[in-house]
């Protein structure tokens, strides 16, 4: 008897410490880092995601246009390839914490966004090519694409922002000292009007 009460007395001071270390750890921010960098990951997927839809759009869009403009091959050998360099560069969510990693992804996707700024410059000289329905319906679902990257990116930019806010404010910061954690880079287009207005792909409606 007296056994089975020291027991219960070794589980209850068990129970109560693992309570008061849990209490510390939520005090202190050790949760909320763990809940802002899992949100963080999140959003980073789904700006891969995105941008991989915009990829997968592109063969289907150069041949289209390759059946109008066949002579314009050094635009659309510059998509092929800005598309072949974008998808060949994956980019995980543990990788997100070093800034060259995520500086040469960036770039990567900003040369495939100027190839396709090329390419729809080139489609204004050949109405027959406006005019397509195949055509047009690429024009839609890129439209929506490029809306969809902007959202992702700005989502996966104000995750990052409160990750890195939750870092160095106090007194999470000791927090985040002790486990050593570190602020996440920022990720940023050459043009960061396009962060808070979607770009808009116009292949000249008529």
């Amino acid at each position: 008897m007296h056994g089975t009460a020291q027991g219960f007395l070794r589980w209850a001071r068990l129970i109560l410490s693992l309570s008061v270390v849990a209490a510390i750890l939520s005090a202190c921010g050790y949760n909320q880092f763990q809940a802002k960098d899992e949100a963080s990951k999140a959003a980073w997927s789904e700006v891969v995601n995105q941008y991989q839809r915009r990829a997968d759009l592109i063969p289907n869009l150069v041949n289209t246009v390759k059946g109008y403009a066949s002579h314009e091959r050094d635009t659309l050998e510059a998509v092929t390839r800005a598309r072949a360099g974008a998808s060949g560069l994956q980019l995980t969510p543990e990788a997100l914490n070093d800034p060259a990693a995520l500086q040469k992804f960036q770039q990567v996707q900003g040369q495939l966004s100027s190839a396709l700024s090329r390419l729809m410059a080139v489609s204004e000289k050949y109405p027959d090519l406006k005019a397509d329905t195949g055509f047009r319906d690429l024009q839609s679902q890129l439209e929506g694409t490029e809306n969809r990257i902007a959202v992702a990116r700005q989502r996966y930019i104000a995750a990052v922002r409160d990750y890195n806010v939750l870092l160095r404010s106090f007194p999470t910061n000791m927090t985040a000292r002790m486990f050593g954690y570190q602020a996440k880079p920022a990720f940023t287009v050459d043009n960061e009007k396009s962060i808070a207005t979607p770009p808009a792909v116009d292949f000249g409606k008529s």
